[in-house]
């Protein structure tokens, strides 16, 4: 039986549903909300999943977002008498799943808090009243009674340093959090439609999950030790459990394409300090864009000898300044600094903690070794907000196309000159696409572009991996397509190939008017229209998005649309 709870503004409702034995999932779903941490654009809103297992003691799995305080509180006190729970598993300690664990310990007063040993050095600091621990590691188990024996595993790094996996021997559902999840709210509870989803989920391992390829293979590897497994009961979306086999291949094979990267930049961070995840977050997704692996690794909890092998054989470093009062991470810094090499390239952030360590005094010491600075150090004076994402963004997107310059180069040089030669004799028309969302805008050359359909008028155009405007051409998002003129178009051309600082002013110095949907029209372009990203779809190196138009104009009738020629088609 599945029970929602009458909707209110804004859109905030809780689901309860059986399933399994004596399994209960409370899936708070945040219908309306469009961005997570800021810097992830959302189409499909997102939910929050909590799980209550019955046998003859309770046990809760993870919270809720703090939004939902009432309604989560009130729902789980009708299902079961907080009192009777004995343990609450914390799988990890990001807000959105921890965030009521202190209102419930108040309802629950005789529970135990099982966790990973960060997670509960954590919670000390975050719960006020003392409370019952245990810390639990792969291999332990709990037997809370009819036949619900439930077995622990270590997953950390996923995507925080804390994560564990629980596993009911009984039931098959293995409860994994952040993994495997997605951000698309919807009132089926189960993965029935695959392709309303696989976009979302794709999405979401890329921002999420892929810069822990690494870690993400070995809890997998300790996921197949556990045998047979029945549902994947997640913290965000659907459960998986129709689809499974198909999501699970999925994950595996992205994670082994991003372990097994040729090039890989090693991002050093403390998580939990200031907002350092998500800043750490934003530059992984624009250095994964340029094809590049990363590999995360949290200074305050791994071993010298972890951080100087992802140091030593990295091709570039990005470190989150750490507080000046975790001896761990200055440790952890000497250590990646004893083995840094003047081939590699660096990056610098501030976490915006309040007591991080001064950028230049890091900067000085790599700049010493002759290490190469791969874009400015982002230093960050208020707090994140989405233009700062999109500046991390940019910073990331910068950094992996300079360590994938050499590489690229030997590629084009390695295709059939005839081959190349004859596939650059496929001639386009020249197009600058300019985008405005919120804080965040963006601008590119195009050239891919073709019309697709007429009802409605619809055209496709290919966009780059590494494009940092890809963030603002994502589904259903809005932008205006401008149309270069033949014998006119120079002055713009050389203005928007001009590689810039990340964050600086894209339209500076350019004429512009705003369009109807908030995005730029440049006054000296041809012809402009204003459209919409319908669909996307993955092609190699590039993603080939339709999108349909729907204003336009025509400033000059008896121009023609500049037409580009080019003499190879292995490269722009």
């Amino acid at each position: 039986m599945v029970a929602i709870s009458e909707k209110v503004q804004p859109r905030l409702t809780i689901q309860t549903v059986e399933i399994a034995p004596n399994t209960t999932a409370i899936r708070s779903l945040d219908w309306d909300r469009d961005r997570f941490d800021i810097e992830f654009g959302l189409q499909n809103g997102t939910t929050y999943n909590s799980y209550l297992i019955r046998g003859e003691q309770t046990v809760l799995i993870d919270t809720s977002h703090q939004k939902f305080r009432h309604l989560y509180l009130e729902t789980l006190k009708s299902i079961v008498n907080p009192k009777t729970i004995d343990y609450i598993i914390v799988s990890h300690t990001e807000p959105d799943h921890s965030g009521l664990v202190e209102d419930v310990l108040q309802l629950a007063p005789r529970a135990t808090v099982l966790a990973s040993k960060v997670a509960l050095q954590f919670l000390e600091g975050l719960v006020h009243d003392p409370f019952s621990k245990r810390i639990v590691k792969s291999g332990d188990r709990i037997d809370i009674g009819k036949g619900h024996e439930i077995e622990f595993v270590s997953a950390p790094n996923l995507h925080w340093p804390d994560t564990i996996f629980s596993f009911d021997r009984k039931t098959k559902v293995i409860y994994t959090c952040d993994a495997f999840g997605m951000h698309f709210c919807d009132d089926r509870t189960f993965d029935e439609d695959l392709e309303a989803i696989e976009a979302d989920f794709r999405f979401y391992y890329d921002c999420l999950m892929g810069p822990n390829a690494r870690s993400l293979l070995n809890a997998m590897k300790r996921m197949g030790d556990l045998g047979k497994i029945n549902i994947i009961a997640n913290g965000h979306g659907p459960l998986l459990h129709h689809h499974l086999d198909i999501l699970t291949e999925c994950y595996h094979s992205w994670s082994q394409r991003q372990a097994t990267a040729e090039t890989v930049v090693g991002l050093f961070y403390v998580s939990e300090y200031g907002y350092s995840d998500r800043l750490a977050m934003a530059i992984s997704e624009g250095i994964q864009k340029a094809g590049v692996g990363v590999e995360v690794i949290d200074l305050n909890t791994a071993e010298p000898q972890e951080i100087q092998e992802l140091a030593g054989r990295a091709a570039g470093i990005i470190i989150g300044m750490p507080p000046t009062t975790s001896s761990a991470a200055q440790a952890g810094i000497s250590s990646l600094l004893s083995v840094a090499k003047n081939k590699q390239v660096v990056g610098l952030f501030e976490c915006y903690g309040g007591d991080d360590e001064p950028i230049d005094t890091f900067r000085r010491k790599f700049i010493d070794l002759g290490i190469k600075e791969a874009f400015p150090a982002i230093r960050i004076k208020e707090v994140p907000s989405a233009s700062t994402y999109q500046l991390c963004g940019e910073a990331g997107t910068d950094l992996g196309q300079m360590v994938m310059r050499e590489r690229n180069i030997k590629q084009i040089k390695s295709l059939d000159v005839n081959m190349e030669k004859a596939l650059g004799r496929i001639s386009s028309g020249l197009y600058i696409v300019t985008a405005k969302k919120g804080d965040m805008s963006g601008a590119m050359i195009a050239s891919w572009v073709t019309q697709a359909s007429i009802q409605p008028l619809g055209f496709t155009m290919a966009v780059a991996k590494d494009r940092a405007i890809d963030n603002l051409l994502q589904e259903s998002d809005r932008f205006v397509l401008n149309v270069l003129e033949e014998g006119n178009y120079q002055d713009l051309k050389k203005h928007f190939l001009k590689r810039l600082h990340p964050g600086a002013d894209r339209f500076a110095g350019v004429k512009t008017q705003t369009a109807k949907n908030g995005s730029p029209i440049l006054t000296d372009a041809l012809a402009y229209m204003e459209c919409q990203v319908v669909t996307s779809m993955e092609c190699s190196d590039h993603w080939i998005l339709y999108c349909t138009v729907e204003e336009g104009r025509v400033s000059k009738p008896d121009a023609v649309t500049a037409v580009r020629h080019r003499k190879v088609g292995n490269y722009y």
